[in-house]
């Protein structure tokens, strides 16, 4: 059974076996071909110096995801992806950055999804991707949403691009 909240507050301690499970599934959804575009280009123009304080790529690289991933989607054993309402095109990197960063709270789990996904978000197309998941999350705070990942979201921000990002609008 998933938690019931996207935000993870303790290691769910997942086997090698979950993890390849979930590459194998998230690799057989991108080869899925997509005219939806789940996170749109002018969304992320229009967020990316409100929330990160930067301004957004002209190129952005996309693949077919998930769109919203997270452990409250995601099963322990069997490992199942649910609630795919989001699916779509998106930046590359956008899901595994968006495991990070509702990961964020419990560093040893957020360092393994790090490291397993570390052949994409260590690209240029995958910081690109986990910023915009980070865009994203720090939209949903600024609607008063996971305000116990407010802070670690911000530290995120900072550390990979290098400066502290704006404090959120307010509602």
């Amino acid at each position: 059974m998933p938690p019931h909240t996207p935000e993870l507050i303790a290691d769910p301690h997942l086997t090698d076996g979950w993890w390849a499970d979930l590459h194998r599934a998230l690799d057989h959804l991108a080869g899925v071909q997509t005219e939806r575009e789940t996170v749109r280009t002018l969304r992320m123009r229009r967020s990316f110096p409100l929330f990160l304080g930067i301004d957004a790529p002209g190129r952005i690289e996309r693949a077919t995801g998930h769109g919203d991933l997270h452990r409250a989607n995601l099963t322990h054993a069997p490992r199942t992806v649910m609630d795919r309402e989001r699916w779509g095109s998106v930046p590359v990197g956008f899901d595994a950055g968006l495991l990070l960063a509702h990961s964020l709270r419990v560093p040893a789990v957020a360092a393994r999804v790090r490291h397993e996904f570390a052949g994409v978000l260590a690209t240029p197309a995958g910081l690109l991707g986990e910023l915009a998941a980070l865009c994203e999350l720090r939209h949903s705070v600024a609607r008063g949403e996971y305000a116990d990942i407010a802070e670690p979201l911000m530290d995120r921000a900072a550390a990979l691009t290098g400066r502290r990002p704006p404090a959120p609008p307010s509602r």
